[in-house]
């Protein structure tokens, strides 16, 4: 074999390298920039046990305060600014927590509830209802979700707030109320958004989520289209089944029209045994790609929301 020759083989086998390496390389940015922006139901899951396990977090708890900064440490590692909002209610300090890629005003606000009650007063053994409710889905699922949301949204989305609330699950005992956090938030809020969606109580292993008779019916119509668009009509059930008293209401009290994605039909309500065994990774990962697929289809030049 002449010199020649060789030269042209070993030039082939070396172009041949080159292009496996580059292919190699394109599916390799590829998936990983999949990743980074499909919603994962088993990461958000791991979110949830992350909650539980820094015990129930209730408000002034050892568990709340590494919540706070948790919650603060994973929204800053995926890009979004933090602010820790202070403010005092029934003599009781409350720490709302909002996130945001920038300075531009919100086209949404997406807010779940991080605190957990105090009393597990559902609880069906009585000697149990003094002891604190671990919050595996009544708390951890919203939080989980929405950090999902945050870690994959693309940054050219339109514009959003991301809020945790503090002091919502307190209600019908002494000194308490519900609502304390999302009440103290808008009251301080500076902005109009278009709208406000809630997420809490998302995890049931059997999940099933009626449309809330508070909501706005616009709004409401909207995400429950796009999830029987999504093949997720079994679960976003278009009808109103209850009214629920949740951290929407402070929003639709102010005019801003505002949705409650919930599943109050949950079985361990306020109970000691509401833990992340009776949580479901793909329950998040549904209630996830719902609010992602709506969220992406949004204009932030639009008026009123649409769906996708």
């Amino acid at each position: 074999m002449t010199r020649k020759r060789i030269a042209l083989y070993l030039g082939i086998i070396g172009a041949l390298f080159l292009l496996v390496l580059a292919w190699y390389l394109w599916a390799f940015r590829l998936s990983e920039r999949n990743s980074s922006t499909t919603f994962d139901g088993t990461r958000a899951f791991a979110a949830v046990e992350t909650q539980v396990a820094f015990g129930p977090r209730t408000p002034g708890s050892v568990a709340h305060a590494r919540t706070v900064d948790w919650i603060r440490q994973q929204l800053e590692s995926t890009g979004w600014q933090v602010e820790i909002q202070q403010a005092q209610a029934m003599g009781h300090s409350i720490q709302n927590i909002r996130a945001h890629r920038n300075d531009a005003a919100p086209a949404f606000i997406l807010g779940a509830h991080y605190d957990s009650r105090i009393y597990a007063n559902h609880d069906p053994d009585p000697n149990k209802w003094g002891q604190p409710v671990p919050g595996a889905d009544d708390g951890a699922s919203g939080v989980a979700v929405l950090l999902e949301l945050a870690r994959t949204l693309p940054s050219d989305s339109v514009p959003l707030w991301i809020v945790f609330f503090d002091a919502e699950d307190n209600g019908d005992i002494p000194g308490w109320d519900w609502l304390l956090g999302s009440k103290a938030f808008v009251a301080n809020m500076k902005v109009r958004p278009k709208a406000m969606i809630l997420v809490d109580m998302v995890g049931d292993q059997n999940l099933s989520i009626p449309m809330e008779s508070n909501s706005d019916p616009a709004l409401r119509t909207s995400i429950w289209n796009t999830a029987a668009k999504l093949g997720h009509g079994d679960v976003f059930i278009p009808q109103a089944k209850y009214s629920i008293e949740d951290d929407h209401l402070p929003f639709i009290q102010a005019g801003i029209p505002s949705v409650d994605i919930i599943d109050l039909d949950y079985a361990y309500w306020h109970t000691t045994a509401d833990l992340p065994e009776h949580v479901s990774a793909a329950s998040l990962k549904t209630v996830g790609e719902v609010l992602s697929t709506w969220i992406r289809a949004q204009d932030p030049l639009a008026s009123t929301p649409s769906s996708p």
